[in-house]
């Protein structure tokens, strides 16, 4: 696989990011979730966190964005590090770490993370958002003093783990697929709370879209997606459906409809075309792993039906089970464009790293390590 970095128009701009992410009010405080405390109020001593209640009548498990940024979902051992620190009055020295990963990838999560930061008086470096990196390479680099950003640790590895490992497997979809599109359909597979955080990642590593709302606006982008089977299967004929379709949603709308719900595939797709004949822009075809999925074979098949009818205007659009080592073999055969979620969802966290290298200036580290800043020249201030 060739790993290469994101070129300039495919990178999502920071800023644009950052002003969506704050414009979701956290409303948690207002209907007395969690007691306000100040404007960063980071957790720093146990008796905060065994005052710390959450209200059983919590309707959403999922953290608060006030939670997270006061350090309540950081792991206890840093809390008791900092109260340590306090006692010994070292809080305040001055540090530098560094945040390396275990396997290549590419890097997403940046404005999250620049955001848990903001207000913290440290200064900051990173590689940019789409850039590749390598196994043991600084991706990001923090100085200040660790009073300042010790609790953040725990947040910190786990935005760039999970984003990074969505983006990457995006990144890898992107090299198969080439020019042809493909949308992130991957909010099903998670959590509400860190779906659109997922479908944004994507859109980072090389996806052309998203369907979750939220992950699709914070991407910059507005979300799309066709219509799922319920409406087929609600309605009782794929061509009824495909004619509402076609008069209500707005002409800038994609005309594609889904056609395995009821017929066979090619056949069902020819109705469809005959239907609407130019407006029909394509067929999604989603048929369920019970009845073989999406074949190579099947999508020839109808590429060629297509064709014969007058209808090779039509494109083919494949969703379900979809992987990199299968879209050459469905774009050989004649699919256009694709929607994939558990190829990008299920992708594993890539384990990430936070070492102090040094402290009060000279380096430091741990056995094992090598004392001292890991130079990379990809790195560019950003705090």
């Amino acid at each position: 696989m060739a790993w290469t970095h994101r070129t300039a128009e495919c990178r999502i701009e920071m800023s644009l990011t950052l002003n969506v992410c704050y414009n979701y009010c956290n409303m948690d405080i207002v209907r007395g979730v969690i007691s306000p405390m100040n404007t960063r109020g980071t957790v720093s001593d146990l008796s905060q966190v065994r005052s710390f209640t959450v209200d059983p009548g919590r309707r959403l498990f999922s953290a608060t964005h006030e939670e997270i940024v006061q350090g309540y979902t950081t792991d206890l051992y840093f809390v008791k590090t900092r109260q340590i620190l306090d006692s010994m009055n070292l809080a305040d020295t001055q540090v530098t770490a560094e945040i390396f990963p275990r396997k290549r990838g590419i890097l997403a999560g940046l404005p999250e993370c620049l955001g848990l930061l903001e207000g913290a008086d440290v200064e900051a470096w990173a590689i940019p958002e789409g850039e590749s990196f390598e196994p043991k390479e600084t991706i990001m680099r923090i100085r200040g003093k660790y009073a300042e950003f010790g609790v953040y640790e725990t947040c910190l590895l786990g935005i760039l783990a999970s984003s990074c490992a969505w983006a990457t497997a995006a990144h890898e979809l992107r090299v198969a697929a080439g020019d042809k599109p493909f949308i992130c359909f991957g909010a099903r597979h998670m959590h509400p709370a860190v779906a659109p955080v997922m479908e944004r990642a994507a859109i980072v590593g090389g996806a052309n879209g998203a369907s979750c709302i939220l992950g699709a606006k914070l991407g910059g982008q507005e979300p799309k997606g066709t219509v799922p089977h319920a409406v087929f299967l609600i309605a009782g004929d794929t061509v009824e459906v495909a004619k509402v379709y076609d008069a209500e949603m707005p002409s800038g709308d994609p005309r594609i409809i889904l056609v395995d719900t009821f017929k066979d595939e090619a056949e069902e797709s020819l109705r469809v075309a005959e239907a609407l004949r130019e407006k029909l822009e394509g067929v999604r075809l989603d048929t369920p792993g019970e009845r073989g999925g999406v074949t190579p074979d099947l999508v020839r098949e109808i590429r060629a039906r297509l064709d014969q009818a007058g209808f090779g205007h039509v494109e083919i659009f494949v969703s379900g089970g979809v992987t990199p080592e299968r879209i050459p073999v469905l774009v050989e055969a004649g699919a256009d464009s694709f929607g994939i979620g558990s190829y990008i969802s299920g992708a594993s966290p890539i384990d990430m790293t936070m070492d102090i290298k040094e402290v009060e200036g000279k380096p430091v580290a741990k056995r094992g390590r090598i004392p001292g800043l890991i130079d990379n020249p990809k790195l560019v201030q950003v705090m």
